[in-house]
């Protein structure tokens, strides 16, 4: 799941400076997960700046809503009426979402609430782990389930650093090798000699080197008259 932190309230109300009519626009999937943008922390958001904005006499009107989906346009198609006469959108959904609204609503100013971080995975409450890179060329099946890319400090592809000691990275005592992770992985999986296999330089052309990615599955694209029988949704 994507991992986001909800920027600081003192930048958030700076960004605000010279806005009235604010909507504060949450996503129940990620975000919430992590605790960053969900109902409730819209709610404790909208809250806050209402309080702010009595004391300080800016004269906000805040209102506030809460997407299934904020990265999905069937979903953020529901924000149509709310943001008439609004002049500014804080999205407390991830980068994505935020780009998606922006984008359909042209007119009123999009501000990320939050700061949108990595993939990765809950590992208890609270606390979250990236876990995957993104770099469009996945090589799980040659390292035990365990992405050298984003949990190797250096993103090594073919064994551990120098710098590692007695399992641990030497950026951090408290961080694992991911090599050495994915060592005692493999070896559960009786398929050590996966670390004989030597993986080649990697392709960056997937990942972010190449520019933005896209990507299309033609079996999923919805023809005309699909969308027509679909009762014509936007």
């Amino acid at each position: 799941m994507i991992i986001a932190e909800q920027k600081g309230i003192e930048e958030l109300i700076g960004i605000l400076e010279g806005h009235k009519d604010i909507l504060v626009v949450g996503c129940r999937s990620c975000v919430a997960i992590c605790l960053a943008g969900g109902e409730k922390e819209v709610g404790v958001l909208s809250e806050a700046l209402r309080l702010h904005s009595d004391m300080r006499s800016k004269g906000w009107n805040i209102s506030e809503v809460t997407l299934e989906r904020a990265c999905e346009k069937e979903w953020a198609y529901e924000l149509d009426q709310l943001v008439e006469g609004k002049d500014c959108v804080i999205s407390l959904a991830c980068g994505v979402g935020a780009q998606v609204i922006q984008e359909l609503f042209p007119d009123v100013r999009v501000v990320p609430g939050l700061n949108t971080s990595n993939m990765g995975a809950p590992e208890e409450q609270g606390v979250y782990n990236e876990k995957c890179g993104g770099c469009g060329d996945c090589v799980l099946h040659l390292t035990g389930g365990i992405c050298p890319i984003a949990r190797c400090a250096k993103s090594l592809l073919n064994g551990p650093c120098g710098g590692s000691q007695e399992g641990k990275c030497e950026i951090d005592p408290e961080v694992p090798c991911a090599w050495d992770q994915i060592y005692h992985s493999l070896e559960k999986l009786g398929r050590l000699e996966l670390m004989d296999v030597p993986i080649p330089p990697k392709d960056w052309g997937p990942s972010r080197s190449g520019g933005p990615r896209k990507m299309v599955r033609s079996e999923a694209i919805l023809t005309d008259e699909q969308n027509r029988m679909k009762g014509g949704k936007r």
